[in-house]
């Protein structure tokens, strides 16, 4: 499936192929800190098709406890988060699915560091809903 991404600004644009099936929720304490947010939905764009169309992203380096190096690109304007990568070989980029036009059709079928899930995420369906604020 061919998206289309961008900031909340719009000043980085990106394109790239995914499959929806690879669309992930990750629920580990560097993502809870990383969005603001209790996780982080990701896909990942195949090799090689990943492409930035605008723009030029911050890039900050975390490194995981098991040492690994992860980039992590956002816009230096509006801070949206957009992808990540692997610092030291970039080939398989970490969309952040947010920020992709088609993220309707992006659906997580797993999720992984569950151990650091927020018990709350696990039904919202309780909560009072509004449609707009």
């Amino acid at each position: 499936m061919q998206v289309h991404g961008s900031c909340h600004c719009e000043n980085i644009r990106f394109e790239a192929e995914v499959d929806p099936q690879q669309t992930t929720i990750c629920h580990c304490t560097d993502c809870q800190n990383l969005t603001g947010s209790a996780f982080r939905v990701s896909v990942p764009a195949r090799e090689g098709s990943f492409r930035l169309v605008a723009g030029k992203p911050t890039i900050y380096v975390k490194t995981g406890d098991n040492g690994a190096r992860r980039a992590q690109a956002f816009c230096p304007a509006c801070g949206s988060s957009l992808y990540t990568y692997a610092a030291d070989h970039p080939d398989i980029y970490g969309l952040r699915v947010g920020c992709i036009a088609e993220r309707q059709a992006l659906v997580p079928t797993a999720q992984k560091w569950c151990r650091s899930a927020l018990p709350w995420t696990e039904n919202i369906a309780a909560v009072p809903r509004h449609e707009k604020d």
